[in-house]
């Protein structure tokens, strides 16, 4: 008769073993820190690298990693922590979740197998996509590799992409039912969805305003962005993630719509979208040292960002005839709820004390605004 295992013996033989090699690890650090500063230089690292003591007790992955902190020369030193994060495999969390949901037999962290590719690069146009994304949207060397080595695409990113089909849909819709298309309308204002400030009561129209856009502009911007920067964030944070953002700062856009441009109508998922291009130039500021080509993308951001709110403020003030007012608050307050609530979802804050502080900053400024915006709707006439 066989006897059932005990997990929790499973689980101590594991940390056991997770013990040993980080003393293993902690020792092979120490000989080569001979200034005792908790970190190596990139020279010293070099002779880590040749020590046949390493060679001969890790894989080609690890190998690998230690090799691009050599190549990229970012950042110049190797901390300790660094060290045995790299030698452990450990992960950030907030891309783990997408990349290892892919296959259930996850390795364990401790048994020093993490390669199941090949080690030399593929030339499919699927793992050159898989690359490009882990450099541009990954900040540290051993994830993007771990992440280029694991990601499978299974199951897809499907919310940025039935978003998209979506709003593209309703905007079809309402261009045949109202026989016209122009650069800024057709806008329904009598649409059962369209956020209307008179119908505050309608709680729906809160968030379902988001599928119906204010010309082909509108959503042409929308969609390319949802395109470029939401797809592959969310081939690197996984859906939930990125569905969390995006309806923060939808939600986030209309509230703030109702409290600061009161008489305003809101229509397009432009609250989502800036959520999404905050939380991501978050990313490249708080890494700004690790990104390749950093004041580029923060340029390219705030460019198009900028030139999208300068268009519809534009609009909303040059027209001459009396027309509902569109507000382009959401774009600010979408913003404003993917630097906070962004951080909080996909930012990992583990291992410094301030980090873990600005987390729970960031969290508590959104739930209090959302409080806040919500008791303003239900109490203020």
């Amino acid at each position: 008769m066989a006897v059932a295992r005990n997990p929790d013996l499973d689980r101590i033989y594991l940390q056991t073993i997770a013990a040993q090699q980080a003393d293993r690890w902690k020792a092979l650090f120490q000989q080569y820190d001979l200034h005792s500063q908790g970190q190596l230089t990139l020279a010293t690292l070099r002779d880590l690298m040749a020590d046949p003591e390493l060679w001969g007790t890790v894989d080609s992955h690890m190998l690998e990693v230690l090799e691009m902190k050599c190549i990229t020369n970012m950042p110049q030193v190797l901390s300790y922590q660094e060290f045995i994060n790299i030698m452990s495999n450990r992960r950030n969390p907030s891309f783990r979740l997408a990349v290892e949901s892919q296959d259930k037999a996850t390795i364990l962290s401790v048994s020093n197998c993490v390669c199941q590719r090949d080690t030399q690069h593929s030339s499919s146009c699927f793992d050159i996509m898989v690359r490009k994304i882990a450099r541009k949207y990954l900040t540290d060397d051993f994830d993007r590799q771990y992440y280029e080595d694991q990601y499978t695409c299974c199951p897809p990113p499907l919310f940025i992409p039935v978003i998209t089909f979506v709003e593209v849909g309703f905007f079809i819709y309402h261009c045949l039912e109202m026989g016209r298309i122009t650069l800024n309308g057709p806008v329904p204002v009598n649409s059962v969805f369209i956020y209307h400030p008179d119908r505050r009561i309608e709680v729906w129209r809160f968030i379902l305003y988001m599928f119906i856009h204010a010309g082909w502009i509108h959503l042409f911007f929308n969609m390319l962005i949802q395109i470029l920067v939401g797809l592959p964030l969310e081939m690197v944070h996984g859906s939930c993630r990125i569905a969390t953002v995006y309806m923060a700062g939808i939600l986030a856009g209309s509230l703030g719509t109702s409290i600061f441009d009161m008489h305003a109508y809101l229509v397009g998922a432009s609250g989502g979208v800036y959520a999404l291009l905050a939380s991501h130039l978050a990313n490249i500021l708080l890494n700004y040292s690790h990104m390749q080509l950093g004041i580029v993308k923060l340029a390219a951001v705030l460019i198009i960002a900028s030139a999208d709110v300068g268009f519809a403020i534009w609009d909303r003030y040059s027209k001459k005839t009396p027309v509902p007012p569109i507000s382009y608050t959401a774009h600010l307050m979408g913003a404003l709820a993917g630097l906070t609530i962004g951080l909080v979802v996909l930012k990992n804050f583990e291992q410094k004390l301030h980090e873990q502080y600005l987390w729970w900053i960031a969290l508590t400024f959104y739930l209090g605004w959302l409080v806040f915006a919500i008791l303003w709707n239900i109490f203020y006439n």
